[in-house]
């Protein structure tokens, strides 16, 4: 099970782009309907990008069982040790790493090196951001195939270099099929994720419990890169950290847009989600929607994703440039009768970092 909120920032909404581009980003989000769509209609379609190839499935699965073998063969070596020495303890098999999903060729990598740096560099100019989304949550578990369980609407923003807000506004679950058409509604003390960073401390509010997790930054991490976020690529993107920590390959895509898939390397962003697919404009790289694929995904037996698709998008505005701007979206604080949990971030090694943990509405699988 897999709380989707609880997952690591890396970059893709600080990117720079001018007022024309935002525009051509608009245009372009509106030809991606049919990618990020409206709710029922994207599942019906059964798009390619939403749809991950058999491809991407067969080589995860192959991979999947070259580790089990490896698994296997390890533990009959221990056994066999074990009893060659009697009463000894043997030591236990260290987990077999991943392998790759992909191999791309000298060519595909040194193109997607090259799309990397640009993307990195259009981040570089981003010191505020802000963007709605909306959001279409598909689970078999909660609602008939090709429907989705779950409807939100939100809003991200972003201060360079270290403050951000992710917050989810208005949240409805599916509620039945009425007159065949599915029908959402509210559902009473079930809230959405809302996440902030202001440079010195992590806040996750719980608004089901009255809870607020508030995790002090050590002073050596203020004012550099935020540390966590509920989305992966959204904010500042660094080319070096993002190959450090997954496998990314660039996909076939209608003209003005570019498609990456990136599958996580280390086994914290796993447990978290198998694979994302994020959609970027080919001129501002600016985002227009992202799939983060659940860890257990598969295209028939355990179909769980999420869908995103940003809209409004403002970079570096007039109204943003006002030094309260930054101080408003992020001078929230709990209620006096919410519960507050403060701890000291504690990041952990490069295999297995920490990971904020906000109140989620839903899980994938």
């Amino acid at each position: 099970m897999m709380r989707l909120s609880a997952v690591i920032l890396t970059v893709c909404l600080a990117a720079s782009a001018s007022r024309s581009a935002l525009a051509q980003g608009q245009a372009t989000t509106g030809q991606l309907r049919n990618f990020s769509g409206q709710g029922q209609a994207t599942a019906r379609q059964g798009q390619a990008y939403a749809a991950p190839g058999q491809n991407a499935v067969q080589g995860q699965a192959q991979a999947n069982a070259m580790q089990a073998n490896a698994v296997q063969a390890g533990s009959a070596q221990a056994s066999s040790g074990q009893a060659a020495a009697g009463q000894a303890q043997p030591t236990p098999a260290a987990p077999a790493p991943p392998s790759a999903p992909f191999v791309l060729s000298p060519a595909e990598q040194s193109e997607m090196d090259q799309l990397l740096v640009a993307w990195e560099k259009q981040s570089m100019g981003t010191k505020q951001l802000e963007a709605k989304f909306r959001r279409w949550h598909f689970d078999l578990l909660a609602a008939p195939a090709g429907v989705h369980a779950t409807w939100a609407e939100g809003m991200v923003k972003y201060s360079a270099p270290d403050k951000g807000l992710f917050q989810v506004t208005q949240l409805k679950f599916f509620s039945g099929i009425v007159e065949n058409k599915p029908t959402y509604k509210s559902v009473e003390g079930q809230f959405g994720e809302h996440w902030v960073c202001n440079g010195q401390e992590l806040m996750e509010f719980d608004h089901s419990r009255k809870e607020c997790r508030i995790q002090q930054l050590p002073p050596d991490m203020q004012g550099k890169e935020i540390l966590e976020s509920p989305l992966p690529f959204v904010f500042n993107l660094n080319a070096e950290k993002i190959k450090d920590r997954y496998w990314i390959r660039r996909l076939e895509a209608q003209p003005g847009v570019y498609v990456l898939e990136a599958h996580p390397k280390r086994q914290a962003d796993r447990a978290q989600y198998r694979f994302v697919r994020i959609v970027i404009n080919d001129q501002s790289f600016l985002p227009q929607a992202l799939i983060l694929y659940g860890p257990n995904f598969d295209p028939v037996t355990s179909p769980g994703y999420d869908q995103y698709e940003f809209m409004e998008v403002e970079r570096n505005t007039l109204r943003q440039g006002v030094a309260t701007w930054s101080r408003l979206f992020i001078n929230q604080k709990p209620p006096a009768d919410w519960k507050v949990v403060r701890e000291t971030y504690r990041p952990a090694g490069p295999e297995s970092p920490q990971i904020a943990q906000p109140g989620g509405e839903k899980n994938l699988r």
